[in-house]
């Protein structure tokens, strides 16, 4: 694609989102990122949260962690530049090895990531003996090492179903927890961090964590029913991640895929998602014929720090690459690769 063809790409997507001259700007920097990743023999692969000017311009696939997984391991390209944070990039170098991995900035990390150790997974075990562990892949190798089977917002509840288990331990999030209890119909519980054991006078099913999105956790029930009041007919959609009180009172809920699915496949007055603000612009971008509500004030801090300009850089000198230890990458590998296998 030539530059003038780019620019023309990129102005059809965000002529409604971005002012011109940085459109301009930014389609130049585009354009030396596919002239590098031709060169390098290089993948990019762009989480729905990315900004509008790097989510419509140089990434070869886009999507969420669960497409983004499956991606990473199929992909024969020497270079992997994950547009994500770092537990979306470590889950990169678990399935490819011998490629190299990069990830445009070190302080791209994760809130919920960073609730939770490999040792907290490590002492649940032992007062949960035999117990399966299904760990959300937003997390970091050494966790995800230390688990059974990994899942996604997307598949987590047919992850939990095929168990089989009469109970199981389920990691870090503690909303998308309490919603697959509930979809699955299962008793939650929540250990105390300091390990003191859990109450399990009651019929425990799930075993869950206090960790929770920095983001999803800001949205309330009170901002649903001022929307509902200033904006009749917008239909609220809820990524998991919310608390279950948000999600009861949203339309739909779902993985970032699913909202966005929702959206291509119904026809509303008006849509407001309840997820990182920069994936309703992409939306918005992407399907210009529907009206997505510009309320959410909600960016992820960490998912804010990839930016063109950082992917270019990674590019340009293979700087901020990933590296998982062999041993903690051979155990995390076996629980990825159950989750891809369930889909």
């Amino acid at each position: 694609m030539t530059y003038e063809q780019l620019l023309a790409h990129m102005r059809a997507k965000l002529q409604h989102i971005a002012p011109d001259f940085e459109i301009e700007y930014k389609a130049k920097i585009a354009h030396e990122i596919n002239q590098l990743k031709q060169e390098r023999n290089a993948v990019i692969l762009g989480h729905n949260y990315m900004e509008p000017a790097l989510f419509h311009s140089v990434p070869d696939y886009t999507g969420d962690s669960l497409e983004l997984s499956r991606r990473a391991a199929q992909t024969d390209a020497d270079i992997i530049i994950f547009c994500g944070v770092e537990f979306m990039a470590e889950t990169a170098k678990i399935l490819n090895p011998n490629k190299t991995v990069l990830i445009p900035s070190q302080k791209a990390g994760c809130s919920l990531a960073a609730s939770i150790t490999a040792a907290d997974v490590r002492q649940l075990k032992a007062q949960f003996p035999g117990v399966p562990v299904v760990t959300y892949i937003n997390t970091y190798a050494d966790v995800k090492a230390e688990t059974d089977i990994c899942c996604t917002s997307g598949n987590a509840r047919a992850v939990v179903e095929s168990l089989q288990a009469d109970t199981i331990i389920f990691l870090p999030d503690e909303y998308l927890a309490r919603n697959v209890a509930m979809e699955t119909g299962k008793h939650i519980i929540f250990p105390t961090k300091n390990g003191k054991k859990a109450d399990t006078t009651l019929d425990v099913q799930m075993i869950g964590w206090h960790g929770r999105c920095e983001v999803h956790e800001k949205f309330t029930v009170a901002d649903i029913q001022a929307v509902r009041h200033d904006h009749p007919g917008t239909l609220i959609l809820a990524h998991p991640e919310c608390s279950p009180e948000v999600v009861a009172a949203s339309d739909f809920s779902g993985s970032t895929t699913a909202l966005i699915r929702f959206v291509e496949q119904t026809d509303a007055s008006s849509y407001l998602l309840l997820t990182e603000c920069a994936m309703g612009d992409n939306i918005m971008a992407a399907n210009p014929e529907k009206e997505m509500l510009r309320l959410c004030s909600v960016r992820c801090p960490h998912m804010n720090q990839i930016r063109l300009e950082d992917t270019r850089n990674a590019l340009r000198y293979t700087q901020y690459e990933v590296h998982v230890p062999e041993e903690i990458r051979v155990r995390a590998l076996r629980s990825v690769e159950r989750m891809l296998a369930i889909g």
